[in-house]
């Protein structure tokens, strides 16, 4: 390492010690804190080591910006110019020479590098730097580099390094039972927190929206800080909204300080810039982007907004939108050791004291709440299509899963059992969202291979679209140059997705030579990436849009789309607490171009719909969600009305569409009872049961039926002892007669309306003699005795009628005899005759 400077870094105490461990195991975890030296001083002395062994060293970093200004870092510290000893590859951007030993890479190059070649020649070593971050190629890269060591490259030299102290995860993951863990402690500089929490309670984040008030409060505390404190700030704020809306609130300070901003949609021109020290003091306002593997220099402040921005997913819907969250403990010390990594300094947290022990204690990884269908598409290629059999931080979870295995298999990528098709792979080379390569590879043929790309370029970076939300509109001005910044970047990437089409022509546009309109072209392509976001206008409510996935969308107030019949939205979202989805880019398109684009969802058939009690069909023609065209058909077929009235009898319920007679009634408590006491192969006859066996008791009556009025007069006692066996059926009057002999002789109906309890509610008078209450369900039921006054009101409830003749009864025959002096009241009415007649009168 000719050239190589002494950094004086902590990290290189242990150097020796963790280029052993990691030779001896192959594999091993490095936490250091940020300012440690993990990121610069590891790599070239890992390279240069024995262990290594000529091979290079590939470093795998979360961000663009964070590789780029690891290998700038690095070859300066040799003293060479970056590509030489140093390298990077980023999407679209390479510096690397013959003489590379080192190359810093972001994770998403790793992972697609891992999948071209898993055996990765000439690589002696993987570092995967900032694995705490838990992004998704990260995860995917830890899993991937895992499974090589185990099967393919057991030389292969694999370091996880971590900022924080949950590294026992990754090490598990690395190796079994663990990869060794080697701990690098930071001689930090002291950095002072100042609580500086809103003088007013101010709402939370709402979804994206983040409370003016308290960008307000933000920009006081900055100035707060330039006064009481030396050195350049920096201010952590949660993405590029919020950066340029707290850099309009300072603009006044220009004149004291060069105001600067770093977030991830920025060009890398600009990024760098915020890297390198200025000739004044600055305030660099930035995103998370500068919350790990980056250095700001000259940095003494810190003003920690304390918020984040997460991806979320709304899988019912299908829309995938960034939401404003707290920041974690663990962010929180991240972001506040960079005012300490230079020299001591201080931290103004914008939040109370008291607020802060209520954080999560750790950011929470993004594959709970992400879209995985990049991420599933990855894992099927690899050939684990649910991940099974990896060394995954977290496994994935299953309905997000499921949502996203669906889409790749309506994309074409995997097929019914998950695996990865040829097209799939081909979307997988592509390097973008499975969706946006679906665009690419089948808009090329469509459109052409150059506007294909130039529309996918866009759709990929949604910070080429400012505030419009016209999509064709966008693309002119990108070609136009307008921004040349914006436009530079846009070129760039669709040079790079036009290089992944193969096969086409030069500029093939549509079989037969058709050259759609631009707009149309970029309504197509959009519509191939989103089919279930082209949408039409409505008609019942005048406003709004319905997409073909069935979600209600809305355009933002003045918006130039309004008034179009149809739209292909490639961007919307959907804010916390509404019902809408909000369009954020969209194309003006036509019925036969969402036809096109849409193909998949198109479908006709025969439907039927319910008016009242009426079944009403008709013929449908659907894109997805959106009725394109209906019509009444000649013959409606029997079987869908058949169907729509099960729906019927299923949404309204049994009890109040069906017509339960006493007979049918009595039946089905009857049956109720048989199963309760006995159990199978007694039916259950409960509304849910019924409704699972429509077809079995009621399929005659539903196969002539053509409106709920021919089910109402259906025999429905006739119906239910379908479900019967034959023996049963047999049986039932043994087992549950519909009526008792009492000892009168009289025949007395029992209720089973309650299937635990039968009654039987019979006279006083009639029930002499009597020594016990009867049996039903072969002996196992003893049923309740209601015993009535001459009357016929209740006296006397018991299934016990030895112990109600010999205590009850007196009490009774005191109170009633008086009052029915012609009807017997017997002393001792175990062995008085049982009668249904009053006493004659004397003469």
């Amino acid at each position: 390492m000719t050239g190589w400077r002494d950094t004086g870094l902590p990290v290189e105490e242990v150097l020796e010690s963790l280029i052993s461990t990691l030779a001896g195991h192959g594999a091993a975890v490095l936490v250091a804190p940020p300012g440690t030296g993990k990121t610069t001083v590891v790599p070239p002395a890992l390279a240069f080591s024995a262990a290594a062994a000529g091979g290079r060293v590939i470093v795998a970093e979360p961000r663009r910006v964070a590789a780029r200004a690891a290998a700038r870092r690095m070859a300066a510290l040799l003293g060479e110019p970056v590509g030489e000893t140093v390298g990077y590859t980023v999407r679209g951007d390479r510096r690397t020479g013959p003489r590379t030993r080192v190359e810093v890479v972001t994770t998403g190059v790793l992972v697609a590098r891992l999948q071209r070649d898993p055996e990765l020649p000439g690589t002696a070593a993987l570092i995967l730097d900032e694995c705490h971050e838990r992004h998704l190629d990260s995860d995917l890269a830890l899993a991937f580099a895992a499974d090589v060591r185990a099967n393919l490259r057991p030389d292969l030299l694999v370091l996880a390094t971590s900022a924080t102290a949950e590294a026992d995860r990754i090490a598990r993951c690395l190796a079994s039972p663990a990869a060794p863990v080697v701990t690098a402690t930071a001689a930090v500089h002291p950095v002072e927190v100042v609580w500086a929490p809103p003088e007013r309670p101010i709402p939370p984040p709402h979804g994206m929206r983040v409370e003016p008030r308290f960008l307000d409060h933000v920009a006081a505390v900055v100035r707060r800080a330039l006064a009481d404190s030396h050195g350049d700030l920096l201010v952590f704020l949660p993405g590029a909204g919020e950066i340029g809306a707290v850099a309009g609130r300072l603009s006044g300070l220009r004149d004291d300080a060069d105001l600067i901003t770093l977030h991830g949609r920025q060009d890398s021109g600009a990024q760098d810039a915020a890297l390198r020290p200025g000739p004044r003091r600055r305030v660099v306002l930035a995103s998370a982007v500068a919350e790990s593997s980056l250095t700001v220099p000259g940095v003494r402040v810190v003003v920690d907004a304390g918020l984040s921005r997460v991806p979320r997913m709304d899988l019912s819907r299908g829309l995938g939108s960034l939401a404003t969250v707290r920041v974690s403990r663990a962010s929180a010390t991240q972001r506040a050791g960079r005012a300490g990594r230079e020299a001591p300094g201080r931290v103004y947290r914008c939040w109370a004291e008291a607020e802060h022990e209520r954080l999560p204690a750790f950011p929470a990884p993004e594959i709970v709440a992400a879209d995985l269908t990049g991420f599933a598409l990855e894992l099927a290629c690899w050939g684990a299509p649910d991940g099974t059999g990896l060394a995954l931080p977290d496994p994935p979870p299953a309905a997000a899963m499921e949502v996203a295995t669906a889409t790749l298999r309506a994309l074409g990528a995997v097929g019914a059992d998950g695996r990865v098709t040829p097209r799939g792979r081909a979307m997988s080379r592509v390097g973008a969202h499975p969706r946006l390569a679906r665009a690419l590879l089948d808009g090329a043929a469509a459109v052409g291979a150059d506007r294909a790309a130039e529309v996918v370029a866009l759709l990929a970076d949604d910070t080429l679209t400012g505030r419009r939300d016209d999509l064709a509109a966008v693309w002119r001005a990108l070609r136009s140059g307008a921004d040349p910044a914006a436009s530079g970047r846009w070129r760039a990437e669709s040079r790079r997705l036009r290089a992944a089409v193969t096969g086409d022509g030069p500029d093939g546009g549509r079989p037969g030579g058709r050259r759609p309109a631009d707009d149309l072209a970029a309504g197509l392509v959009a519509g191939l990436a989103y089919p279930e976001w082209l949408a039409r206008a409505r008609r019942t409510d005048g406003g709004g849009y319905l997409m073909a996935g069935g979600t209600a969308a809305e355009l933002a107030d003045g918006s130039a789309l309004a008034g179009s019949p149809w739209l292909a939205i490639a961007a919307a979202d959907r804010a916390a607490g509404r019902a809408n989805a909000r369009v954020r880019l969209a194309a003006v398109i036509d019925e036969a171009t969402a036809r096109e684009a849409g193909a998949p969802l198109l479908s006709a058939g025969d439907e039927v719909a319910w008016d009242g009690d009426e079944v009403r069909a008709r013929h449908v023609e659907r894109l997805g969600a959106l009725v394109l065209r209906e019509r009444a058909p000649a013959r409606p077929d029997p079987a869908l009305i058949a169907a729509a009235l099960r729906e019927a009898l299923a949404d309204r319920g049994l009890t109040g569409t069906l017509t339960w007679g006493r007979e049918a009634t009595a039946l089905r408590e009857r049956l109720a009872f048989c199963r309760a006491a006995l159990g199978e192969p007694w039916p259950d006859v409960s509304d849910d049961a019924l409704l699972a066996r429509l077809d079995e008791w009621l399929g005659p009556e539903l196969a002539g039926a053509r409106r709920l009025g021919d089910l109402r007069r259906a025999d429905l006692s006739a119906a239910l002892r379908r479900l019967l066996p034959w023996r049963e059926a047999a049986r039932l009057d043994e087992v549950a007669p519909e009526r008792v002999t009492v000892p009168s002789g009289s025949r007395v109906r029992l209720d089973y309306a309650d299937p635990a309890a039968p009654v039987l509610a019979v006279k006083v008078q009639e029930a002499f003699g009597w020594a016990r209450a009867p049996r039903v369900a072969d002996g196992r039921v003893e049923v309740v005795l209601h015993l009535l006054s001459p009357a016929g009101r209740p006296v006397a409830v018991t299934r016990d009628l030895p112990s109600f003749w010999a205590n009850g009864y007196p009490q009774v025959r005191a109170e009633l005899r008086g009052r029915y002096p012609r009807h017997p009241w017997p002393e001792d009415p175990t062995t008085a005759p049982p009668t249904r007649r009053t006493q004659p009168r004397r003469s």
